[in-house]
């Protein structure tokens, strides 16, 4: 394929996810997967696993982050610009009309209850990547790998731990294990 149909299909998709996501950056990353990974198959799964613990640990929207690696990964800094417009066009337009009628808007009964009903939504789409990572995670049987998961759930949901310090934890860890399976190895 060409690197301009490329370019415009990366564009499109991204424009497409964009558009009709709601929920933010999470729900984005899985149907990136969905799109890049499972259908079109321009990336690895571990790549996107990888992308997203990048564009979570990154300053910044995570699904602007994770559209810049996923462009960069498919397509170079074209790709990264085609992704990057794609996912900053939706919201752009949004809020700017949002922002143009803001008065009607934010008093309208009907609205609420679209936001609300969407709210629900983004619950079940985040389930379903908890339970995706979450199954592949007990699939590596690593005992490391259940703790880490637990701990983080607990220093989240039960104490209120800051999202960057478990990410920083949970790769000092990772280095660490690293390390020591390679010392192992040596010595075998």
């Amino acid at each position: 394929m060409k690197k301009k149909n490329i370019l415009f299909l990366l564009f499109l998709n991204m424009l497409y996810i964009s558009a009709f996501t709601f929920g933010g950056g999470f729900v984005i990353i899985t149907l990136m997967k969905r799109k890049f990974c499972d259908g079109l198959r321009w990336i690895e799964e571990k790549e996107m696993l990888d992308i997203t613990a990048l564009a979570q640990s990154s300053p910044g929207a995570i699904a602007v982050n994770a559209a810049i690696l996923v462009g960069w990964k498919i397509a170079g800094a074209a790709g990264m610009a085609a992704a990057v417009f794609g996912t900053i066009l939706p919201p752009i337009a949004i809020l700017s009309a949002i922002s143009y009628i803001y008065e009607a808007f934010a008093s309208n009964v009907y609205v609420g209850f679209v936001l609300k009903g969407m709210q629900a939504g983004v619950v079940a789409v985040l389930f379903d990547v908890v339970c995706g990572m979450g199954a592949k995670v007990v699939k590596t049987k690593s005992w490391l790998n259940y703790i880490l998961m637990a701990a983080a759930f607990l220093a989240t949901a039960v104490w209120g731990i800051n999202v960057v310090y478990i990410i920083l934890a949970a790769i000092a860890v990772g280095i660490l294990s690293q390390g020591y399976a390679k010392r192992r190895m040596g010595k075998s």
